[in-house]
């Protein structure tokens, strides 16, 4: 991806999960926002987005963070608000046995001792196999991978969902459920 389509889709991640205000846009309550006013809206704040920078970051971005409807008329993040007034309407459903979370070692303690918490996101992010995971965690340094029981979790009672795309989401991991790599 280029530097104009990853600034792009930064700049959409930004408005679409966490700041509508810098696009001066306001999200429907289920995420959504007419593209035009996306685009009218940011280009009013001096940022030069047109519908094929858009259509290119949604399309070129390899985690499908975006998802256009099906008219290709409104756009909406597919997870990692921390606006609490989105809804995108997923329904619980039951995980597979294993997941897996990405992140690096300064978090160790911290998730040994709390356990995965979504902080100021709704969710905690996690993914269906390690090497996705890895390049999560990789983001930020060396990446360490742990193991989630999330099937046990789903029989304990702990609600799981799945973005569409792909990326299963809960409200936190207790650290009983995690498996960390050996040292």
């Amino acid at each position: 991806m280029n530097r104009r389509l990853i600034k792009t889709s930064k700049f959409l991640s930004l408005v679409l999960r966490h700041r509508p205000d810098r696009a001066g846009i306001e999200l429907d309550a289920e995420g959504w926002v007419d593209v035009d006013h996306l685009i009218e809206g940011a280009n009013r704040r001096g940022s030069g987005l047109t519908l094929e920078l858009v259509h290119a970051a949604v399309a070129g971005n390899d985690k499908q963070r975006f998802a256009l409807s099906e008219d290709g008329l409104r756009i909406r993040a597919n997870q990692g608000h921390s606006l609490k007034t989105v809804d995108l309407g997923l329904r619980p459903e039951r995980p597979p046995r294993t997941l897996f979370h990405g992140t690096v070692d300064a978090f160790l303690a911290s998730i040994r001792e709390q356990g995965l918490l979504k902080r100021s996101r709704n969710h905690v992010h996690l993914s269906a196999d390690r090497a996705t995971a890895e390049k999560v965690g990789s983001r930020r340094g060396r990446p360490v991978t742990l193991e989630v029981a999330s099937g046990e979790m789903s029989d304990a009672g702990i609600i799981f969902f799945l973005s569409a795309n792909g990326v299963w989401l809960t409200e936190a991991v207790p650290p009983r459920f995690l498996t960390f790599p050996a040292c």
